[in-house]
């Protein structure tokens, strides 16, 4: 994989983004359709954690997202952006979320710098 420029880092539009709803895509063990606050405007998105997390765990949860991203049609469902985790020793994905601990909020739309 090759170096990002600066100029091509600057054209990603990661932005918070709060989770409202959740459920199960059909006929999957892996995927999550996702309804998402991004301040401006409400997305669904289409994200592979099901195998780690049930849709009630991530209803709530305000997590990275990257908005700018052209949409695509995921096993019939319209995801109109990606939500952004690492995946831990195991390849398991891992939510971010803000430090609780910060004392600070982070709204749904806040850009990720």
């Amino acid at each position: 994989m090759g170096n990002l420029s600066y100029d091509d880092f600057q054209k990603l539009e990661i932005r918070m983004g709060k989770v409202l709803e959740a459920e199960r895509v059909p006929g999957t063990d892996k995927l999550l359709q996702l309804t998402v606050d991004l301040g401006d405007e409400t997305r669904q998105l289409v994200a592979g954690i099901a195998h780690v997390y049930a849709p009630e765990e991530v209803v709530g949860r305000t997590i990275p997202v990257l908005a700018n991203l052209e949409p695509r049609t995921i096993r019939g469902v319209e995801s109109q952006g990606m939500i952004l985790c690492p995946t831990d020793s195991e390849g398991k994905p891992v939510l971010l979320v803000p430090d609780p601990d910060s004392g600070r909020a982070v709204p749904p739309g806040t850009p990720v710098r």
